[in-house]
């Protein structure tokens, strides 16, 4: 991780150069998430949205594909998942793993244990950037059943070879 943020370190400031002149606010969004063995971090992600959007989270409908509150160089960043960039560092301060399950905001992850069958195995695992789910599609726009069956299988078959083809179908996507 660190050796990616460092050859990523002129990327990192034309994407942070590129969000403060796109719109007024933090370049870095901060949100609580539960990671390994259900301990709460702070995940860092780009912003890509206007300042406050995220109490508009019931109103706009998470996974929205054109998400009014996003800037315009939110936009861009989010389609190639630019935003992510910053949990490298969550990866260096050890929160969080390159491949892993996602990690979701306390009360997704209170509601979800209750009504999903072996939720919380999700939590077995560090978090990660990327993840099985994801690179077979399963984002934001998904149900959660089906991201779940995606986490499970890759927690039940991990090895260090099926990570390097999750980073290696991560960076092809």
């Amino acid at each position: 991780a660190g050796t990616i943020l460092l050859i990523f370190s002129p990327v990192l400031a034309v994407i942070a150069l590129g969000i403060r002149l796109d719109s007024p606010g933090p370049i870095l969004f901060r949100q609580r998430r539960v990671g390994l063995d259900g301990k709460e971090f702070t995940m860092l992600k780009f912003r890509s949205m206007v300042v406050g959007a995220e109490e508009r989270d019931v109103e706009a409908g998470l996974g929205m594909k054109n998400d009014p509150r996003r800037t315009r160089f939110g936009r861009l960043i989010r389609r190639f998942s630019l935003d992510e960039l910053p949990q490298l560092w969550n990866v260096l301060r050890g929160d969080m793993s390159l491949v892993g399950p996602r990690p979701e905001r306390s009360h997704i992850v209170q509601e979800f244990s209750q009504s999903i069958p072996k939720y919380l195995d999700r939590h077995r695992v560090k978090t990660g950037v990327t993840g099985w789910a994801q690179v077979n599609g399963s984002r934001g726009n998904t149900s959660i059943e089906e991201r779940i069956k995606y986490d499970l299988y890759y927690i039940e078959n991990w090895s260090l070879a099926f990570d390097i083809r999750i980073l290696l179908r991560t960076l092809n996507a």
